[in-house]
């Protein structure tokens, strides 16, 4: 399934364009989404970042120095998307009309296992960069080095922030069971 886009929003249409970003879709759209999914929390807002990213490559592919790193400009692009994403709910949060933040659902909680909730809850309540990093790492299945490229900062803040979030994790999954 090619992703539809827009002629408005795409510009004029390029059918080699229009094949290569929907290779690339049929290969990273799934796991983008999921990515984005455990970072976000809520499927809606996962999938309009990974559209987004999308959009953002169809837009700028005649301007892409390397076609074949659009895979790590898109991991990128929905980490930063989910960032844009969590900055409005935080903004949202602080303004004095308070809305219910986006939660897992039923159907999620319960389907998963009281493990994983646990697990999933105590990641929640991790900061965002320490989210960010288990995340690319154990899911995303990234190197350090990687998960340094997509998060503009060194490897070494990497292993810190990994092993720092990891100490939290096994303290909050603990007290939880």
């Amino acid at each position: 399934m090619t992703p539809s886009i827009p002629q408005a929003a795409a510009g004029p249409q390029d059918p080699a364009r229009a094949e290569a970003v929907g290779d690339l879709y049929r290969r990273h759209a799934v796991g983008l989404v999921r990515l984005a999914l455990l970072l976000v929390g809520d499927q809606p807002s996962a999938e309009d970042v990974v559209q987004e990213a999308f959009l953002g490559v169809y837009r700028n592919w005649p301007t892409l120095n390397d076609h074949g790193r659009a895979g790590g400009y898109l991991r990128t692009a929905v980490v930063n998307g989910c960032r844009d994403v969590l900055r409005a709910r935080k903004r949202a949060w602080l303004r004095p009309v308070r809305h219910d933040p986006p939660v897992w659902s039923a159907e999620a909680a319960a389907m998963a296992s009281e493990d994983r909730r646990a697990v999933l809850a105590a990641m929640a309540g991790l900061p965002r960069r320490q989210r960010e990093v288990l995340v690319l790492r154990y899911y995303a299945e990234l190197a350090d080095a990687e998960i340094a490229s997509v998060l503009g900062v060194s490897r070494g803040t990497v292993v810190s922030t990994a092993s720092r979030a990891l100490g939290v994790l096994a303290r909050r999954v603990k007290e939880e069971l």
